[in-house]
Order: C-alpha cells, then structure tokens, then sequence
C-alpha cells in the first residue's frame, strides 16, 4: 500500500539507481523488507511541514533505532537502512527552525553519524552538542565510545584556538558517569586523561569500582610522560584515601616519595593493627621514618611501631623462616663449590691454600650465610676439634684480605645488632689494621637496614674516621654510609664533609667518603652535600682524575638526585664546568641516577646515542651511560624486554668499553631473576676473549641468579671454574658469583623492587649500582684492593619471604596460593591473579613474579599485597563448615 507513496517521495535523490535497488530489495527478508520501507516512510513524514507528523515519525525512527539490538559484527538494520538517507536528513535539517522537533531530529543525525560521517568530520559530536539534554546511554555503548573519542580530538582542536570548552565537558560529565556505571573505569580514565580534568574521576567512583578505577590509573603512570604521570598517582592517593583503603594509598605516598602524604596516611587511620602493617610496608621499603604523637598517640603503641619501622626484629622472622624451611645448618665453601662433580683437572689445582682463593672463601661464605648468624669460618666454636679456627681463617688472608675476612663477620650476624656487636667487638683489639677496618666494615654490615634509638654504629666508628692509617678510616666511612644508608643523619654530614674539603686526605678516603654521603643522603637532593662532593672534584690534580677511584666522586654525586628526574639539571648544568677528563662521565652518572627506575623512554634514547659512537681509547662514559639505560628501563616490564634487545645491538657494534658494561647492565635488569635469554647471552660472553667482558658476565651471572639456587647457573659457574682453572682473576668472579646464587641459602633476593614491582627501594638502587659502578674496572677494584666494595650489596639484600603474623606480631601459620602473577588491569569481571599456584603453609618464599594469596577464609590481610610481613585478623563472618 505505500509503495506509490515511497517512490513518489523519494523518487528525485534516487532515479538514476533505480536497478541495482530492485535487486537488492529482492535479497532481503519480508520483515527486513517491510523495515526498509517504513524507515523510508518515516523519513518522508519527518519532511512534512504539519509539526505533529514530523513528531510522530521522529519518535517512531528514535525507537527503532533504539530497540534494536547490534551484533558486535554488523551495522544495526535501522542504521544500515537509514544510511542512503543521511544525507537527505542533513540539508533538511539545515533548513527547519529551531524547535524542539530539531534538536530530536539532531540526536537522530548524532547516531546516524556514527556509521556515516566522513573521517575527521566529528559530525556525531556536531549534532550531539545541537540536540536535547537527554542521556546518551540510552543509544548504546558503541555511541558512547565513538563520542569519547570525537571529544579527544575536539578538546585538542579547541585548546589550540583557545576556545571555550564548557559545553564538551558538561558532555564529558555524562560520558565518565555513564562508563563508571557499566564497569568501563579504563575508558572514563582515558577520556579525563585526553580532557586534562582527571579531577573528576573522585567523585565519580565509588565502593564498587574504586580498586579497579585505582588499578587502572597506578599501572598507566609507568607508560605515562612527568609530570602526567604523578598527577595520576596522586589522584589514585586520593581516592584510596577516600575509600579508607590505606595500606594502599601509603604504597601510592612511597612511590610518590611524598612524606606529607605518608603522615596523611598515618593520621587519617585511627586502627593501630593497620597502623602496624603500615609500618612493616615502611621498613621493607627502607626509608628513615619518625613517628610523633600526631600520628600515633600512645607513648608505648608509638615505641612498638618504631621498632618494627627501625626493623630491629628482622633477623628473629628471618631465622623464623630459616627454620621453617629447615636450613639452619652453617655450608662452607665447598658445599657451594661442589668440586666432586667435576673432572680431576681443576680440583687437583685448588688444593693449594692461596690468598686469593681464601679471600674468594671469605665473601662466598659471607653471601651464603648471610644472616644466619653461624657459619664454618669465621664463628665457627674455638673448643672444635679444629681448635680455635676464627683466628685462624682471618690470619689466612693476606693484608687488605683481612678487611673483608672480619667484615664477613658482619654479613654473617646480618641484622643481629646485640650479638653481632659482641662477636665483632674482639677485632677492635687486634694490632693489625687491616683487621680494625674490617670490624668497622663490619658494624655497619650488621647494621644495615637496621636503625637504633641508642645509634651504636655512629658511636663506635665516629671516632675511627679521622685516624692516620687510610684503611681503618674507609672501614669506618664505609661502615657508617652502610649503616645509615638513607637517614640523612646530620651529625655525620658535618664529620663526613670535613674529610671532603681536607686537602691531605689520601684519595681513596676521600672516595670512600663521597660515596657514603652519597648512601646516606640517597636521592634527597641535599645541596651542602652536593656542594661538598663539587669542590671535592675540582680540587682533584690532572693526575688523580685519570684514577679509577676518582669516578666515585660523580657517583655519589648522582646518589643525591636518585630518581629524582628534573631536579638534577642544576648540578648538571655545574658538572659542565668540570675537566673534560672526567666532565662526560659526570654527565652520563647524573642522568642515569636522576632518572633511575622511570621508565623515561627519551633518557633511554638519549643514553643510547651515547653509546653509538665510536670514540677513540681512554673514553669511560660510556660505562655508565650502558648501565644507566638498564637503571631507567627497569622500571616496567616492557622496557625492560625492550632494553635487553638494544644491549643485544650494543654487544654486538659497541666498542670494547661498552662491551664490558653489557653484561653488568643485564645483571641489574634482571637482578634475582634469571631469565633464559639472558642467561645464555652471560653464558656466551662468560667466555669471550676480552678477559674484562668475561669477568662482568660472570658476576651478572651470580647477580641475576642471586639467592634464587638456580641450578642452570650453578652448573654454568661449576663448569666454568674448572675452565679457568689457571686464570686466578677470573676464578676468584666465578667464585664470588657462586656465592652470589646461594645467597642467605636462597632465602634473600637482591631485587630493589617490591610489592608487586610497584615500588623501588632507594636504598637498594643505590647499593646495586655502587657495586656496578665498581665492578666497571674490575682490575683496579674488585680485583685490586678495595674488593670490599662488594659489600655495598648488602644494601638491597632483602628475605624473599612471604611472613604472616597474628594481632600480636606473633608468626601464624597459614595455607597460601603461591603462583605466577597475572596482569589483570582493565580486563571485565573478576579474574585470576595468578596462575600455576602450589598450596604452602606460610612462612614461603616468593620468587621475582610470583604473587601469593590467602587460600583460607578465615582471615582478613591487612596488606593488599603479600609480600614480607603480613598481619592476618581473623574474619567476624567466618564460620567452620561443620
């Protein structure tokens, strides 16, 4: 019956197609047909000139358009039949007045728009912005999308002309509600991101969708350019806080390094037991904090909290956890060693008690029972059949080997302050320097991590720092940058620093000196220390700066801006001035340090164009710019794939200098985490022909298998140690790297990054990367006589362990999930976190990408990650199924 009607009306616009429609028409379906021309019917009426028609086709065309239902594949049928028409509806909407008919017909137009309008025209936003008020959810969520990104390249446009926006955001208001409301948090994110306003996410979330909305924005900022990037972390802060989810806003306040929002946290909390995990969170991440009564009102409640942020308990969970897993039994050496497993050549060779085979001894016995408190050497019972044997191991090494033989004694007793102290104290009274340096050396080590209301470590090396002899004062010095790594104590500032300016001091004190400043201030920007550490460099003869040891001095000058990005340009802008020795060096260690642990992809390419020249002999920078690409990419798993191809590039057109640096480089990115393809990239150049690249691969070997066990690299190093054999250099790395593997027995990891790789341990970061910076000339340190340095590592050694506790801090035993992480941002319902799990009772040990959950109900976490120390409270709804 309407058929005459139609072509009456639309038979202008569409004459010359006449044909090819006939045979479309015969396709289609009867209902699809009756569709197709009702919609033409409709159109036609819109054109009527008598109002009420026009109204009662436009709301017919609205329903239809509305009501039905799109595959995700295909067009929807009314917008695929009303396409030919699009046209058609344009020009005459052009020419009808302003009603409320037009701004119907306009909300028609936005969503046909959405299949038709050419690119780049923004018609769907156009016509948007023209029609009613009405919600936009109610055209589907294909519409809403398809606005969202018509607004982004709107708001764009209109920022460069200087537009007004006031109307695009009142529509970006709807948008946000709209996808908040159908779990869409990452769409509404992007949307504010592109609209510059993330402000209004707060009061968009809410009990249901914050965790997520929260997930969203702390996993975007690492891909996010500064200073993007902390706003966003800083809008997750405040919806945490909004949401009284603390643990996680601290979390959020340390990776922010934004000590007002830690106090925040504590202030805005009033439970003490969250109030205790707090600080567990505080004391694995290694940062200087005093509570005062703001925070936590209680004297006695304040005190234990103090303790567990000082850490003076750690060695006790430690031991807890050595028990638990039944390794408390001290190994020697040569349990490491396994020399039985291999051919007689290379243990015919080792029976013959050399200096520098027991100094390797020495350190392999300190990594390995690091912490335990007993070992086979140095604590071993004087009434042993034996007889006496702690002197005996000491007097076994030569000279500065004693160094690093009592100072083993300090690794050994780690964090066991009251009974390290007393064993170390019999050494202060020895008549051979070298052993007083080593028990300075050694105080520190016991002391690292761990802080102290009575200070005993500053108490007894404050007065060794300005003896004659140089090795007893750099065992004090480096004691005390140990020890109080972090703390930015002021007392030793002013001692510390009046070594710097003293012109007689030998250079190696004075390098020593620098970089335990540069420990203690670690990334706080300090400019008297800075100044201290300039001055020191300018005074430095033409002669001192060709020294290894005095690239120290630039190192710790980088330790102050220790991921602390922009602040670092004016000492940049200073190190500009210095000897063109020692100026590109300078450069290179303060651009890496100030943007360690970023991710910043334009520091990364700026340190590789440093890397791809070839320069002529004699040039040290790009030492440090090869381990300064690894020191900003490890930030994010992506670079950090990324980053070990391009080392892969390097080794293969760098020169020699940058060569030597690779290795070292994959070390730090990997650290405690042996991946395959960079373990066999060591294993190739633990073999290369340049004995400087064979020794950095074999202690990147021992430093990305640290305290992991690995058997792959265990037997790599076993077979190497008997392939260099008569290499004494080189036996003495595979030796160190041996121990590196079985560090604390596996129970320790090197890894500056914890919870969930969200946040990065200044403190670790900068023990790590003094001991690269060392090991960048092997001969002259590790090697030489300053083979102590290995002892920075300390620093970032960490129990790998997963500890649970009850209300009273007592260890509770637990069934936990413990499996491979999964990423889950962004993704819909509730999925998995981790996958492959195996079920153990707690205390376990977590390696690099495994994340644990509670596999019982009948306790509450009070940290939303577990990792380190855990309070558990029991759950009220909990009920046993009888």
């Amino acid at each position: 019956m309407s058929d005459p009607k139609n072509d009456a009306g639309t038979s202008q616009p569409k004459a010359p197609a006449k044909d090819p429609k006939k045979k479309e028409e015969e396709d289609l379906s009867e209902e699809d047909l009756a569709l197709k021309q009702q919609l033409e019917l409709y159109v036609e009426r819109v054109q009527d000139s008598d109002p009420g028609l026009q109204k009662v086709a436009l709301e017919s065309m609205r329903h239809e358009i509305r009501t039905s239902t799109s595959s995700m594949t295909s067009v929807p049928k009314p917008l695929k039949f009303l396409r030919p028409h699009y046209g058609t509806l344009k020009a005459f909407y052009e020419t009808m007045p302003d009603s409320d008919l037009k701004k119907y017909l306009s909300d028609i137009l936005s969503v046909l728009a959405l299949t038709m309008s050419a690119e780049g025209e923004r018609e769907s936003l156009k016509y948007r912005l023209l029609g009613s008020e009405g919600d936009i959810g109610s055209w589907g969520h294909e519409y809403v999308r398809n606005l969202a990104g018509e607004i982004s390249q709107e708001y764009i446009k209109r920022q460069s002309e200087e537009a007004p926006i006031e109307d695009l955001m009142e529509l970006v208001q709807q948008i946000v509600s709209f996808h908040m409301k159908h779990n869409a948090e990452p769409e509404a994110v992007d949307l504010l991101m592109e609209v510059e306003d993330l402000d209004l996410l707060v009061e968009h979330v809410d009990k249901t969708n914050f965790k997520r909305t929260c997930l969203y924005l702390t996993s975007a900022a690492r891909y996010l350019p500064g200073p993007d990037d902390m706003l966003v972390l800083d809008i997750a802060y405040t919806i945490y806080l909004k949401f009284e989810e603390f643990a996680s806003a601290l979390q959020i306040a340390l990776s922010l390094d934004n000590m007002q929002h830690v106090r925040q946290v504590f202030t805005s909390c009033d439970n003490l037991l969250k109030k205790m995990q707090f600080c567990y969170i505080l004391a694995r991440h290694g940062i200087t904090f005093e509570l005062d009564d703001e925070m936590v009102a209680d004297d006695d409640d304040r005190e234990a909290l103090q303790d567990i942020i000082n850490n003076t308990k750690l060695s006790e969970s430690y031991l807890t956890l050595a028990r638990d897993i039944e390794v408390m039994e001290p190994k020697s050496p040569e349990d490491i060693y396994k020399a039985h497993l291999l051919d007689g050549r290379a243990s015919a060779g080792a029976s013959v008690d050399s200096a520098r085979q027991n100094l390797a001894a020495t350190f392999v016995n300190a990594f390995v029972n690091a912490g335990f408190g007993q070992d086979k050497l140095m604590t071993a019972p004087a009434d042993s059949s034996i007889g006496g044997s702690t002197g005996n191991w000491l007097f076994k090494n030569k000279e500065h080997g004693k160094t690093s033989a009592a100072a083993s004694l300090g690794m050994i007793l780690l964090w066991d302050v009251d009974s390290g102290l007393a064993q170390i104290d019999k050494y202060f009274h020895s008549n051979d320097n070298h052993v007083i340096a080593g028990a300075l050396l050694g105080v520190g080590i016991v002391n690292c991590g761990v802080k102290n209301d009575c200070d005993p470590a500053l108490a007894l090396l404050s007065e060794y720092i300005s003896k004659e002899d140089s090795s007893v004062r750099i065992g004090a010095i480096m004691g005390l940058g140990i020890a109080y790594a972090g703390a930015q104590n002021e007392q030793i500032r002013s001692s510390l620093t009046s070594i710097l300016n003293d012109a007689k001091a030998p250079l190696d004190v004075i390098a020593f000196t620098a970089i335990s400043l540069g420990l203690i201030y670690v990334g706080s920007c300090n400019e008297e220390v800075a100044q201290a550490i300039i001055f020191a460099l300018m005074d430095r003869s033409e002669s001192e700066l060709g020294e290894p040891l005095t690239r120290f001095l630039p190192l710790a000058l980088g330790l102050l801006y220790l991921g602390k990005q922009e602040s670092v340009e004016a000492t940049a802008e200073v190190s500009k001035t210095f000897n063109e020795k020692i100026r590109k060096y300078c450069d290179m260690t303060l651009l890496s340090f100030a943007y360690a642990g970023t991710g910043n992809v334009l520091k990364v390419q700026n340190l590789l164009g440093h890397c791809a020249q070839h320069l002529e002999k004699g040039e040290t920078h790009q030492g440090p710019a090869v381990l300064g690409i690894a020191m900003v990419a490890m930030a994010e798993e992506l670079g950090l794939e990324m980053s070990i191809r391009s080392l892969e590039h390097l080794l293969q057109y760098g020169e020699q200098n940058i060569r030597r640096a690779v290795p070292l480089a994959l070390g730090l990115l990997c650290i405690s985490n042996p991946k395959v393809n960079v373990m066999d990239t060591l294993s190739r150049l633990s073999h290369d022909s340049d004995s400087e690249v064979a020794m950095a691969a074999v202690i990147s070997l021992g430093l990305i298998g640290a305290g992991t066990n690995n058997a792959r690299i265990a037997g790599m190093l076993r077979n190497l140690s008997s392939y260099y054999y008569k290499d004494a250099s080189l036996l003495f790395c595979v030796r160190i790297a041996q121990g590196l593997v079985h560090l604390g027995k596996g129970l320790l990891t090197l890894n500056p990054y914890h919870s969930d790789r969200f946040l990065l341990s200044p403190t670790a970061l900068a023990g790590l990367v003094t001991m690269l910076h060392a090991c960048l000339d092997m001969k002259a340190m590790v090697l030489g006589k300053y083979h102590y340095v290995l002892y920075f590592i300390v620093l970032a050694m960490q129990p790998r362990m997963l500890m649970t506790v009850d209300e009273n801090l007592k260890p509770l035993s637990v069934p936990v999930r413990v499996g491979q992480a999964v990423d889950v941002v962004g993704q819909a319902g509730r999925p998995k976190t981790i996958t492959g799990f195996q079920t153990h009772s707690t205390p376990v040990l977590l390696a690099a990408g495994d994340r644990a959950e509670l596999a019982t109900e009948k306790y509450i976490p009070l940290s939303p990650i577990l990792e380190g120390h855990v309070i558990l409270k029991e759950n009220p709804e909990y009920r046993e199924d009888s």
